[in-house]
């Protein structure tokens, strides 16, 4: 399904195009290519972002495949996993997402994320080992619930096995761990 074959195609270009600009102010965020001016204008549009979001989940709940399109359901994702100023709004797109998961409108690995994510913003252990912090000392999960089962739970929702979701994270992010002012970053595991 393509965005022109979504119920609201107007909706998944948005969705897209929020969270293709985001992504490009976290890329720079993380490589730590900012200025104090633009991290400020950047967590704004996060946060103006995520109020756009809510404002769509409660008029339609999760913009899912149906409704959007996959690219654009996984925008959705996007923005309401880089929620972290608003916890609240984090734990109820966490909700809507599992709803539409269970319903086959949304993907199962999406909301394992998000819920590791609305976990670890309110100060709880993960469940899933999604939620990973970056500095220039490598890459660790964030605090993990029961780690010696860590892989079991994953597989519940199509997740690989933890050390391998750890070994491409690395992989990816080598180059900007050996930079002397890399930034401590809490980011969501490649899926």
């Amino acid at each position: 399904m393509t965005a022109a074959e979504a119920l609201r195609p107007d909706l998944a270009r948005e969705l897209v195009d929020r969270a293709t600009k985001a992504a490009t102010r976290r890329a720079g965020r993380v490589r730590n290519h900012l200025d104090g001016v633009r991290l400020g204008q950047g967590r704004h549009s996060d946060h103006a972002d995520a109020n756009w979001l809510r404002r769509i989940l409660a008029e339609y709940g999760w913009p899912g495949h149906r409704l959007v399109g996959p690219d654009a359901a996984r925008a959705a994702w996007s923005i309401a996993l880089h929620s972290d100023d608003q916890p609240d709004f984090q734990r109820t797109a966490t909700i809507l997402l599992e709803r539409a998961a269970k319903a086959g409108d949304a993907r199962i690995d999406h909301w394992a994320h998000l819920h590791d994510r609305a976990l670890i913003t309110n100060g709880r252990a993960q469940e899933y080992g999604t939620q990973l912090l970056l500095n220039h000392d490598g890459i660790t999960p964030c605090p993990l619930r029961a780690p010696e089962s860590v892989d079991e739970r994953r597989a519940t929702v199509g997740l690989p096995p933890i050390t391998v979701a750890l070994e491409a994270v690395r992989r990816r992010y080598a180059p900007d761990l050996l930079a002397d002012d890399a930034p401590t970053v809490v980011l969501a595991e490649v899926a």
